[in-house]
């Protein structure tokens, strides 16, 4: 009998079971996580041929791995899986108890205190940010001059969050600080994903001092924001905005609710609203200075609309289909969250394995975005595949960048506005080229982007 048959024996087994089969290429002590660390993203990608559910070694810790989209879908939308796992583990200490990472009645009290600021007559109120900002970008770029996209993006997504929602007018020097602080602790934050040894990262390591740093700078940014809010209310001014609805949310017994949920609630809306539309910007502005016959039919799309001696508004969002089908096609083949966790709440099935309470789950949006089973030509740029006589052929459970069921983003038509103003902005005024020293392999961390998005600026 050869090594493979009885490999294949033995998963046959295990399915039968009810227990999933182990992923191949396990190596003592460490597992699966070497795979994760050298490269996580073809290791996940490949898990699909193992089997719709794998065991996964992780250090110390077991996790099973979910492959078929539609067993994703089910596991979101199921109350037996909670927010929790390797990443939500790690990602607390950035997160605190905020609106991502929290369960149950508290989610559902939390959520109802940010809804409000996102209702689509809002986001109409934010435009005017997001299109003074996207305009303050493109006006510094000089002609020829090479530019790090991804701190450009990030830059102004930082500014347009702590502008529009939280309206706080002093961001200017914060803004340049939150993008390091970020980049430092979400880099950190993968390693301590993965290898969750715990007396590792209390070492007085250089990599482990910059983590604590840059961590304690983002979470005294976000208490200097607090602390100038509460004495602007307590000298008579009051903006009726999420900041002001924050510090004014009642717990269920109506008491005003504790200074750290507070904090960690504002350091959740800063994250999503500067980290992920950054990485979505990046990546969009990657793929169009690698493929510009899309930038070109894009530029001639806002053209079109605007006439071309006008500014890109909000107004215009719902003319510009083939800009909502680039970005969508961006985030599907090169999303910037690419991995994430659930805890079993309960002892439960999923696709027919029992899953026992207190099991770690994990899922890679990229893994299922990239799926042939779900997508003709998967790993081909093509915003076309989003045309409502093609879109029918995608799985959808296969797409969900904004998540689904009670998870769902509250502030997806946020971003997606946000998104595209920048972008239309940007492509009226530039065309966008690689560069030397332009390296679009992802740098991996919680979340991915270009090694170096270098890209050159020339005027149109």
């Amino acid at each position: 009998m050869t090594v493979d048959s009885t490999l294949r024996d033995r998963a046959a087994g295990e399915a039968e079971s009810g227990v999933p089969p182990f992923a191949p290429g396990a190596v003592p002590v460490l597992g699966h996580a070497g795979s994760l660390l050298r490269d996580p993203l073809g290791f996940l990608t490949g898990l699909r041929d193992g089997g719709d559910v794998v065991r996964l070694r992780l250090g110390p810790r077991t996790a099973y791995a979910v492959c078929d989209p539609e067993l994703v879908a089910t596991l979101l939308k199921s109350p037996d899986f909670a927010v929790g796992g390797p990443l939500w583990d790690t990602m607390g200490v950035l997160l605190g108890k905020g609106v991502a990472t929290s369960n149950g009645a508290l989610h559902r009290r939390q959520r109802r205190a940010v809804q409000p600021a996102f209702r689509m007559d809002k986001i109409h109120e934010y435009a005017a940010v997001m299109e003074d900002e996207a305009r303050r970008m493109a006006d510094r770029w000089s002609d020829g001059q090479t530019v790090d996209i991804a701190a450009e993006v990030f830059r102004t997504a930082t500014r347009v969050v702590a502008r529009s929602v939280l309206q706080v007018d002093s961001i200017d020097e914060r803004a340049d600080r939150l993008s390091t602080a970020l980049h430092t602790v979400f880099e950190g934050l993968y390693r301590r994903m993965i290898l969750s040894f715990g007396p590792l990262y209390r070492l007085p390591l250089p990599a482990n001092r910059r983590f604590e740093n840059a961590l304690a700078d983002l979470h005294r940014m976000v208490d200097e924001i607090i602390a100038e809010r509460r004495a602007e209310a307590a000298s008579g001014g009051n903006p009726d905005d999420l900041l002001a609805a924050l510090l004014d949310d009642r717990d269920e017994n109506g008491e005003a609710v504790n200074e750290q949920e507070v904090h960690d609630q504002v350091v959740s809306l800063v994250v999503a609203g500067a980290e992920n539309v950054a990485k979505t910007l990046t990546w969009v502005f990657q793929l169009l200075a690698e493929h510009p016959e899309h930038e070109n039919r894009l530029s001639q799309e806002v053209e079109s609309v605007t006439g071309g001696d006008r500014p890109v508004a909000f107004g215009d969002l719902g003319e510009l289909a083939y800009m909502r089908n680039l970005i969508t096609e961006s985030m599907r083949i090169r999303p910037a969250v690419w991995i994430l966790t659930r805890l079993a709440s309960v002892d439960t099935t999923l696709g027919g394995y029992r899953i026992p309470a207190g099991t770690d789950i994990l899922y890679s949006p990229l893994a299922m975005q990239r799926d042939p089973r779900a997508f003709r030509d998967a790993l081909a740029f093509d915003p076309d595949r989003w045309l409502p006589e093609r879109a029918a052929d995608v799985t959808p459970a296969a797409h969900a960048p904004f998540s689904v069921g009670n998870r769902k983003c509250p502030g997806d038509h946020f971003s997606m506005a946000e998104l595209s103003l920048i972008l239309g902005t940007v492509v009226q005024k530039w065309r966008l080229a690689p560069t030397e020293g332009t390296d679009s392999t992802a740098r991996i961390g919680i979340t991915l982007q270009p090694k170096r998005a270098l890209l050159e600026v020339r005027a149109r």
